[in-house]
């Protein structure tokens, strides 16, 4: 058995989940419960860094022993990897320009919304009845960054993703969170389909973590302000 636990996810900022230090150190929640896993798993953590449409042919090819970065439970996503138990519960939220008259649903319609194509957050803007659901690509090196682009550009009118990743964003002097929709999205790390065995002591030892407390110091660490949700 290989000593190290390979982790694929993101290289891009995204407080307070994960982002890198300039000596290049990976902080936040996610990066932290890599590491509390890994140990574990009597191994240590290596992150293998790919753009956001790589995640899953990264993982059937092997490049990775795990995929742990914003995967939101789906229907969808369950055709392309095997999902342990929740280690997050998430809302979603629309952000917008400060000033925008949208506080709600109703307010989006005629509006272009966007949001990571084949998401939760996409699933969720195609409810919003009579908006123009605008995709992006996760082919990006920085997705997010995309979208707040193309928001300051007027390209889109508003855009959703998850509460925990736009609240830092909020503090921004242009940005705002119009509303936020009380989803309570689960989040689960993905292992390559057809491994029981190894989605099983993947589950094991997240299962640990939440029994000794170890994840919820570590959510407590990084969103004192989100309700722990186990």
């Amino acid at each position: 058995m290989s000593r190290t636990l390979r982790v694929i996810c993101a290289d891009l900022p995204a407080p307070p989940l994960f982002w890198k230090d300039e000596q290049g150190y990976r902080h936040g929640y996610e990066s932290d419960l890599a590491r509390v896993l890994a140990a574990r798993l009597g191994r240590e953590a290596e992150f293998v860094y790919r753009n956001w449409a790589d995640f899953y042919p990264a993982l059937d090819a092997g490049e990775g022993d795990l995929l742990l970065c914003g995967q939101g439970i789906s229907d969808y996503r369950k055709t392309l990897g095997d999902f342990t138990e929740p280690y997050a519960v998430f809302d979603e939220a629309v952000m917008v320009l400060r000033g925008s008259p949208i506080r709600s649903p109703a307010d989006l319609v005629g509006k272009r919304v966007g949001a990571i194509a084949n998401s939760l957050n996409m699933a969720l803007a195609e409810t919003f009845s009579g908006c123009i659901t605008v995709p992006f690509g996760g082919d990006s090196e920085d997705v997010m960054g995309d979208m707040v682009k193309a928001l300051r550009a007027g390209e889109v009118d508003a855009f959703v993703d998850d509460d925990v990743a736009l609240v830092p964003l909020a503090d921004e002097p242009d940005l705002a969170i119009a509303f936020v929709a009380p989803t309570h999205n689960r989040w689960g790390m993905v292992v390559r389909k057809g491994n029981p065995e190894w989605l099983a002591e993947v589950d094991a030892a997240l299962a640990a973590l939440k029994a000794d407390g170890e994840l919820e110091r570590i959510w407590k660490r990084w969103m004192p302000s989100l309700a722990y949700p186990f």
